[in-house]
């Protein structure tokens, strides 16, 4: 079984990656091929749908760089995270993603939710 802290690191990754080969590894090695991912602005449903999902987000946000801010913090076959998503000028979005972790240690379902931006 994966460690919770690598297949967050490598979920990051994935989110960073700008070659489309080596994301898709990411994303296999960090999502089970089932696996699926919802928030509040987006949704893809297994590797490929995950994999085309954040390519999209990469494309709506170039330059841009995801960051891991708090986590992760895991109990049975559950895990949590903060990541911030940083522009030129600082952070231009915070989430909080809730997971279920596979037997094998990847990701099985993603659930993320964004915060508010501060008044």
């Amino acid at each position: 079984m994966a460690e919770i802290a690598t297949v967050v690191d490598n979920y990051i990754a994935a989110w960073n990656e700008s070659d489309q080969e080596r994301r898709r590894s990411l994303v296999s090695e960090t999502f089970t091929e089932d696996a699926r991912y919802l928030d509040p602005l987006v949704a893809g449903e297994g590797a490929d749908g995950i994999e085309t999902m954040i390519a999209g987000v990469r494309g709506a946000y170039p330059g841009h760089v995801f960051r891991l801010v708090s986590g992760p913090d895991a109990h049975h076959d559950r895990v949590r995270f903060t990541w911030q998503l940083h522009g030129e000028n600082g952070p231009v979005a915070t989430g909080i993603d809730f997971a279920t972790v596979a037997e094998d240690g990847r990701l099985q379902d993603v659930t993320g939710f964004l915060e508010q931006p501060a008044a």
